[in-house]
């Protein structure tokens, strides 16, 4: 795999990693409930740890990865999607946070896929599988919960 391409992906997911952080975070502050409180502390905590790993790929290099020679990164898939915000209604934000989680998963699960090395393909498995673990607890959040009481509106 080129550089260039290697650095692409690797940043993509950084930079979806520190905006999911700053939503959790600041939802964490923003909410009344204190379960929700928790999920959204844990979350942004999770976060923060994926982007610590993938900040370590990226010092690594691509020399020292073991990915396919050429791919399709689909980075267009996130492309006008507007910037997850607790100043959006509360269940646009956490449908649009439901989303994201999809898709990181989504993403992780492909860039395993690309791997020819299966400690490498691990970690992203059990990355996709976190992200898989924050849209379903984002989904019953969803379901359950008042916004109007918890999300402090």
């Amino acid at each position: 795999m080129k550089k260039t391409e290697f650095e692409k992906i690797i940043n993509f997911a950084i930079g979806n990693e520190i905006e999911a952080q700053e939503f959790y975070s600041q939802a964490a502050e923003k909410v009344k409930s204190p379960q929700l409180k928790d999920m959204f502390n844990g979350f942004a905590e999770d976060e923060k740890n994926h982007e610590k790993l993938l900040k370590g790929y990226l010092k690594k290099g691509p020399d020292k990865m073991h990915f396919k020679e050429s791919f399709d990164a689909n980075f267009a898939a996130s492309v006008d999607k507007p910037k997850l915000s607790v100043s959006m209604h509360p269940a646009d934000a956490l449908a649009l946070a439901m989303k994201s989680e999809e898709e990181a998963m989504d993403f992780y699960t492909y860039v395993a896929d690309l791997s020819n090395d299966s400690g490498e393909q691990k970690v992203f498995k059990e990355l996709a599988e976190m992200e898989r673990g924050h849209k379903l607890k984002m989904e019953k959040a969803f379901k359950n919960v008042t916004f109007s009481a918890d999300w402090g509106m």
